[in-house]
């Protein structure tokens, strides 16, 4: 059997964490068991769904990567299939029309609610006979059956069994005759070939009705897997002040797409102690009976450690180029300081987010470095001032900006002076960056720059004289 999956997002909104890890799952097992994986957009709900978050989905999809073998198929462009399957179940008699108002409908559910019973419909039209009301434009409702039960074989939750006298009769069809979400994702299922579904168990309720349409269709059981929802470490469902923000947003912040992917196949899913894959990995380990039955937490500081680390071991050059839009933003220019791979490799072990990066290296470019005011007024003391003016002598002297002759010239002021090698490059580091956290003195001064490296050593000197004079060089 070729494995079919499916990802049918509702374009009613941004791809959020849930939907690519759902995406993910699917694709995951798509891809090992060389299956296909389909693509549709369940569009039906024309009041909400917009084409800007139909863009926001493709945009999530191809920025993680994740690609798809059949469409995208949208719902509101198979219609003329919908009516076509809600005429052959009305023809078989496994539905019928119902002409009960909204009146009615709303004082049975009140009488239900009040004599504390479960609201739903009481089938006054199953067996209508005679003429139908005139002037009525009727639904369609799905003939459950009245007995026996419906036992969903879920690979994440095991067997689950439902009554059927606990469901009643579906609508499938409006008056308008437009078709409900139940029949449209069953009769899409049916036609695309879809044999795993993999979804979340927000959906586990809904699934002994889709059993029921596809059997009265004539079609034969998905393999169903639900997987757990993800919470927010509180153990409250995950909102937006959790991290339950758009895919996009994601990469906005900093985090690359195989971090995040990394991070939301683990998230509900395990194989051994194993925490770190690579994407080729993911596909050869990922499976069905890994997943966790209960639900997941997001963590972001779990997010941030794998980010760090696709950030420390990615190839450069895939690092530099993700990077760059970032450094554009914050106004770095490549033109004004060392190559963009060069302050990347450096800096690339001290930051969990390309915006940390980018945010990093700012004293590299551009002329001007700000003191921090702590920094500065521990490490650019009286004492310190002897040593830069040391360093400066010794920088200017150098025929060649090269790190091994500026790590000389920091041990020589060191032993020179008879200090130990951080009381010179503490000073040194706060005079160059601003602060006291920056790569190895050598490579910081080889980022910096021999004409702004002796300007701002000039600065940091004069700050010292007078502390009163700014913060900021130029």
């Amino acid at each position: 059997m070729s494995i079919v999956t499916r990802f049918p997002p509702s374009p009613t909104g941004y791809l959020h964490i849930g939907g690519a890890r759902t995406a993910l799952y699917n694709w995951l097992y798509a891809r090992r068991h060389g299956g296909r994986m389909v693509f549709r957009i369940e569009d039906t709900d024309r009041e909400r769904s917009t084409e800007a978050a139909v863009e926001a989905i493709f945009d999530g999809m191809r920025w993680l990567g994740l690609d798809w073998d059949e469409g995208p198929y949208f719902q509101t462009r198979r219609f003329d299939r919908y009516a076509e399957a809600i005429g052959q179940l009305l023809d078989a008699g496994r539905a019928y029309h119902c002409y009960c108002s909204r009146e009615r409908l709303d004082e049975l559910r009140t009488t239900q609610m009040a004599t504390r019973q479960k609201p739903r419909y009481d089938g006054r039209c199953r067996d209508l006979s005679g003429a139908p009301p005139a002037g009525v434009k009727p639904v369609v409702r799905l003939r459950t059956p009245q007995a026996g039960e419906v036992v969903v074989a879920d690979r994440v939750h095991d067997d689950v069994v439902f009554s059927n006298d606990e469901l009643d009769d579906l609508i499938i069809a409006r008056s308008d005759g437009t078709p409900t979400y139940h029949l449209t994702v069953v009769v899409d299922d049916l036609d695309m070939g879809i044999t795993h579904v993999i979804r979340g168990d927000d959906h586990l309720n809904n699934t002994p009705r889709q059993i029921h349409i596809l059997e009265a269709l004539g079609g034969t059981r998905p393999v169903y897997a639900h997987v757990p929802m993800i919470n927010g470490p509180d153990g409250k469902k995950l909102s937006k002040r959790h991290g339950a923000v758009s895919v996009m947003q994601y990469r906005d912040d900093g985090f690359l797409p195989d971090a995040l992917l990394n991070y939301l196949a683990r998230l509900g899913w395990s194989h051994g102690d194993q925490e770190l894959f690579t994407r080729e990995e993911l596909i050869s380990t990922f499976d069905i009976e890994g997943i966790n039955k209960s639900a997941a937490s997001f963590a972001l500081d779990k997010l941030l450690w794998v980010n760090q680390h696709y950030i420390q071991t990615s190839p450069i050059a895939t690092l530099t180029d993700a990077s760059r839009p970032f450094f554009t933003a914050a106004g770095l220019d490549e033109s004004a300081g060392p190559a963009l791979d060069a302050a990347i490799e450096a800096q690339r072990t001290r930051a969990r987010t390309l915006l940390e990066l980018a945010d990093k290296s700012r004293p590299y470019y551009g002329w001007e470095v700000t003191l921090d005011p702590a920094a500065a007024g521990k490490q650019l003391t009286a004492s310190a001032l002897p040593v830069l003016e040391a360093l400066s002598a010794g920088f200017a002297m150098l025929p060649t900006w090269e790190q091994a002759a500026l790590h000389g010239v920091v041990e020589t002021v060191s032993a020179t002076l008879v200090l130990k090698m951080g009381q010179v490059a503490q000073p040194l580091r706060v005079a160059l960056t601003g602060s006291t956290a920056s790569p190895s003195i050598d490579v910081t001064l080889m980022l910096v720059g021999r004409d702004r490296a002796i300007a701002r050593l000039a600065h940091a000197m004069d700050w010292i004289r007078n502390p009163a004079s700014p913060t900021s060089s130029a």
